[in-house]
């Protein structure tokens, strides 16, 4: 709930402030003050820093609680980026429409698992970045280093952070597996294979069934599967169990 209220925050703040700003850039001040702004925010170096900023704010606020300073940098490097590529009429409203649809998809996919809603919004919060930009070849090279640095800012996070990150805690295994919990040791259970099971927690691959009165740690064959579906161990490879979904008409 956290999450979707945070995403939530980053969409009206963002509805919020770009306006705001293409407001003030049809003011009387224009071909002055407001040209030489827009001259300096829509250079392709200067589209690199404000995209790579962008991109690596807004996914240290995805790993962070709560809405804070790095998705509010994030949101005002977006904006700047669109404020001056509109001002010089590279960009438009369609791009930004673009762009909100694109954003909300990716974060839509860390609710509905699969890979397609993602996929979708990536491509066109690209497209409507490489659309805003006078020249699409440096944007895409300016997209490029972005995503690279918001990447390798990722895999730091997770590499020192890990265990400390409040989104990263969301997609692993955090239950505790002691035996009062009824967990038992996977370690040479052959014996369980072919047996039916239940799923106390979503498998991502990885998570936790139930076994008649036995809890066990197990991977599905790859797929995601929810908490509370009937599962079959289809395998046992020493401590390493899979299982598989049951879907109505296989048993």
């Amino acid at each position: 709930m956290r999450s979707i209220n945070r995403v939530g925050l980053l969409m009206v703040a963002f509805l919020l402030a770009f306006p705001s700003l293409h407001a003030f850039a049809n003011t009387d001040t224009k071909n002055t003050f407001v040209d030489s702004i827009a001259n300096f925010l829509t250079n392709p170096i200067v589209v690199t820093i404000l995209l790579s900023i962008a991109c690596l704010s807004l996914v240290i606020e995805l790993f962070s609680p709560g809405f804070g300073l790095p998705g509010v940098i994030g949101i005002i490097a977006f904006a700047l980026f669109f404020y001056g590529h509109m001002v010089e009429g590279h960009a438009s409203y369609a791009s930004v429409i673009m762009f909100i649809i694109g954003f909300a998809l990716i974060i839509g996919e860390l609710f509905i698992p699969g890979g397609i809603v993602g996929v979708i919004g990536a491509a066109l919060v690209i497209i409507s970045l490489l659309f805003a930009g006078e020249n699409i070849v440096y944007m895409a090279y300016s997209i490029l280093i972005a995503i690279i640095i918001a990447v390798l800012g990722m895999v730091i996070m997770m590499k020192f952070l890990g265990k400390h990150l409040h989104f990263f805690n969301k997609l692993i295994l955090r239950d505790a597996t002691t035996t009062d919990e009824g967990y038992v040791s996977n370690e040479n259970r052959v014996d369980l294979l072919g047996k039916m099971g239940v799923t106390i927690t979503p498998l991502r691959p990885a998570g936790t069934i139930q076994v008649e009165n036995e809890r066990l740690d197990v991977v599905s064959q790859g797929s995601y599967i929810n908490a509370n579906k009937n599962v079959e161990i289809i395998r046992v490879e020493g401590s390493r169990i899979v299982v598989r979904e049951i879907i109505k008409g296989d048993e």
